[in-house]
């Protein structure tokens, strides 16, 4: 199924005077060359990527996911205090966020990646622009104004509608879907949580009676293993503070 496509923001990829950069396409494992292709005609189908004639290029790498992943973490401690006084929750998750937003077609070549089966470049935002999050965050403050922080909370694709009364929390989500709807944003409904007494948010377990730490998150600190190198230290800390 194909993500939405809000034309509510345009993502501007700015360069300067820089010539374009071109790079060779990686060697891809033989193992993994199958399921590359497979991602690349599903991004081709969902009219996320087209082929391309860019003088542009960068390589493309396959992550494997994970728990152990990281991810960028920001202190929430002040924001989480707007959910105080709730007594419903409502968590949304977007389909595939970033593809939902195009980039300027002026900046599309500059987004170009180059496999062993030829040269594409996304029409949407791809994950791993350094001002990707930015934008996608700025289009939902943009959709979502009028509903931050009383109504609902928002970080980058993840939203979470609070309310006190269960007619209130009625009201509250019909108003944030019909924003999101107007826009043209598509949500992910197997990651959605609706009409809950207690919710995991940004690392956090949500629930009338306050705000703790998700128990899983508390136990991946405990489970670390003992850092060997600065980096290693370094990711170590930055999640501990975050629960500190």
């Amino acid at each position: 199924k194909s993500p939405g496509r809000t034309k509510l923001v345009q993502h501007h990829i700015e360069t300067g005077n820089a010539p374009p950069c071109r790079q060779p396409a990686r060697r891809v494992p033989a193992h993994y060359q199958k399921e590359l292709n497979r991602l690349v005609d599903e991004l081709l189908e969902k009219n996320v990527i087209k082929p391309s004639v860019s003088p542009w290029a960068s390589p493309v790498v396959l992550v494997k996911k994970s728990n152990g992943t990281l991810r960028l973490c920001v202190d929430y401690h002040d924001t989480f205090d707007a959910l105080e006084g709730s007594n419903w929750f409502t968590t949304l998750d977007l389909a595939s966020g970033y593809w939902q937003v195009e980039v300027h077609p002026d900046d599309r070549q500059k987004t170009a990646f180059i496999v062993q089966a030829g040269l594409y470049e996304f029409e949407t935002m791809p994950f791993g622009l350094v001002n990707a999050p930015a934008t996608f965050q700025r289009l939902m403050q943009t959709v979502l104004s009028d509903c931050i922080p009383g109504k609902c909370l928002v970080y980058l694709d993840d939203v979470i509608i609070h309310s006190k009364t269960l007619t209130e929390h009625l009201s509250d989500i019909s108003e944030v879907l019909e924003r999101m709807q107007t826009v043209g944003l598509k949500l992910n409904p197997s990651k959605c949580q609706f009409f809950r007494k207690e919710v995991c948010f940004l690392g956090h377990i949500v629930s009338a009676e306050g705000i703790k730490c998700d128990p899983a998150k508390v136990q991946e600190v405990k489970d670390w293993p003992l850092p060997n190198s600065a980096p290693e230290l370094h990711s170590f800390l930055g999640l501990a503070s975050y629960y500190r």
